[in-house]
């Protein structure tokens, strides 16, 4: 059986709360926005070029890829705030059929900004109309059906396409082409998440000590999303068992109750790694296996567990299979003489 995580990268779809918050922490300038010093130049100087032509010209087309939680729409929507632009979101799952992209599309105006999360999950049939729509700003649609059919082509408004993917191997090479950068979110270094969580206390209207924000900042696996999770967490527990104001003590605590370890690891994590041990000791163990043992889907580890295991060198991905690493092996056993 799954075990529930308090630091899965994504947003629970059915927590409108989370969500709300996850909303108003977001910066909506590159000043404001902390880290990815590298995407943020290019994207300024691209952004600024436009707008210093101010011919008509659109941004070309982003695509951005990395582990979740990383800051892709956090971007998309700095990026169209700093156009000046409109932003529209939506999501490969929720396009189920050519006509509701047509209905996207065509409600869109000159400048706009279009914002497709997971765009790796788009269907076939939708990714063949978007081609036009990105390169020649066209749509081509079908009207009737059997002899009496007929393709029309409609004109539609210049707009920017930026897609997001944790799975850029997953998108059809022609679908890649058509983005005219292409960009990979990189995981933060613990200063930058540090910065985060000041600004978020600041936000929040929390006072947190320098030390604990250094503590939780190493338990937050390199990602804001999860960095600002395990913050509210804690706040909650400084304001119940505490004065409100987190410190070293009461960050410990915290996440001594959360079972987050000194490595950002939580039950899951050590759960999988243990398994492998267990069962294969080291022999690499195949994705199916692994998602059998631990009752994961195989995408959501290779998605959502493997890149941090893999960033701390406690994992290795091997042509055989997965494998505990030494590393790994000596992280369990200190966890287990701490616990």
């Amino acid at each position: 059986m799954a075990i529930e995580r308090l630091v899965e990268p994504t947003l629970a779809e059915d927590n409108l709360e989370e969500e709300r918050i996850e909303v108003s922490l977001r910066p909506t300038t590159f000043k404001e926005y902390i880290g990815q010093e590298h995407l943020k130049k290019n994207l300024q100087l691209a952004i600024t070029a436009v707008k210093k032509r101010n011919d008509g010209t659109t941004l070309d087309h982003v695509l951005l890829y990395g582990p979740p939680g990383l800051g892709k729409t956090t971007m998309a929507g700095v990026i169209a705030h700093e156009l000046g632009a409109s932003l529209r979101v939506t999501s490969g799952p929720a396009i189920e059929r050519a006509g509701d992209l047509a209905s996207i599309l065509t409600n869109l105006k000159d400048g706009d900004v279009l914002f497709i999360d997971e765009i790796h999950r788009l269907r076939r049939v939708v990714e063949e109309v978007l081609y036009s729509a990105m390169e020649d700003y066209k749509l081509d649609i079908v009207i009737g059906k059997g002899p009496a059919a007929r393709s029309v082509r409609l004109d539609l408004p210049h707009f920017t396409v930026i897609g997001a993917t944790t799975r850029t191997g997953s998108l059809a090479r022609p679908l890649r082409d058509r983005f005219g950068m292409v960009h990979r979110l990189e995981y933060y270094k613990q200063p930058e998440i540090e910065q985060i969580l000041e600004r978020t206390a600041k936000i929040l209207n929390t006072e947190i000590l320098p030390e604990a924000t250094e503590l939780l900042a190493t338990r937050s696996r390199l990602t804001p999303r999860i960095a600002n999770r395990i913050f509210r967490r804690v706040r909650d527990y400084a304001d119940v068992n505490g004065d409100g104001i987190i410190d070293t003590v009461i960050a410990e605590k915290a996440l001594d109750l959360m079972e987050i370890d000194a490595l950002g690891l939580d039950p899951a994590d050590r759960n999988m790694l243990e398994l492998m041990v267990a069962n294969y000791d080291n022999r690499p163990v195949g994705l199916n296996t692994i998602s059998a043992l631990t009752g994961d889907e195989a995408t959501t580890i290779e998605d959502y567990y493997e890149p941090y295991l893999m960033q701390l060198g406690l994992l290795e991905r091997t042509p055989r299979g997965r494998l505990v690493t030494e590393k790994g092996r000596r992280h369990l056993q200190n966890v287990k003489n701490v616990l």
